[in-house]
């Protein structure tokens, strides 16, 4: 029983080293990562080489919640210049997503008219949070880490992490569209 003990403790040891070393430390660009797109297909950052995305923590159920009307109106200005717009539903913040992902597709498509791709539900905070998460807070600083939902964390067309927008920067606020405009592929 103490030899169990011990090997189960080791595992996990193990896995919380994986898990918190920057196993994204091979990681060079955005598009080492890959997420599961919410109808549970593979969603490879890769397949946005040559594109700007704009990576946005989102939630259902918080009082940024109408940002998803400006980040759909911020799609359809740039998409067919080479913007991205990824959603990233998350429950990390105040248990503001508690949905399936079902359930979270009909809310954005009901309720926003949503067309741009949306991943599975991911953990963006924290020990826990997708490793595309623990890179872009290594490449941008700690302050990019999500504090809170509709967090935006911009990747430049090769994959470079470029900058990072609070949830109470507006889709439409100017920084960002600026910074949008300027990391669009030429």
């Amino acid at each position: 029983m103490q030899l169990a003990r011990i090997i189960l403790r080791a595992g996990a040891f193990a896995a919380l080293l994986f898990m918190t070393t920057p196993g994204n430390a091979a990681a060079t660009s955005a598009h080492d990562f890959s997420f599961v797109s919410i109808e549970g297909d593979p969603l490879p950052m890769k397949s946005y080489e040559g594109k700007a995305v704009l990576v946005v923590n989102t939630a259902s159920f918080c009082g940024f919640t109408k940002q998803y009307s400006g980040l759909q109106e911020l799609w359809q200005k740039y998409r067919d210049r080479g913007l991205v717009v990824l959603g990233v539903p998350s429950n990390d913040f105040g248990s503001q997503e508690p949905g399936t992902e079902a359930e979270i597709k009909e809310f954005c498509e009901v309720n926003f008219a949503i067309d741009f791709p949306m991943t599975e539900k991911q953990v963006v905070s924290g020990d826990g949070a997708h490793p595309f998460y623990r890179w872009a807070a290594e490449e941008l600083g700690p302050m990019s880490k999500p504090r809170w939902n509709f967090y935006k964390i911009l990747i430049g067309p090769d994959g470079r992490a470029v900058d990072w927008f609070a949830s109470t920067t507006a889709p439409s606020a100017d920084k960002l569209t600026r910074a949008v405009e300027a990391a669009l592929p030429r």
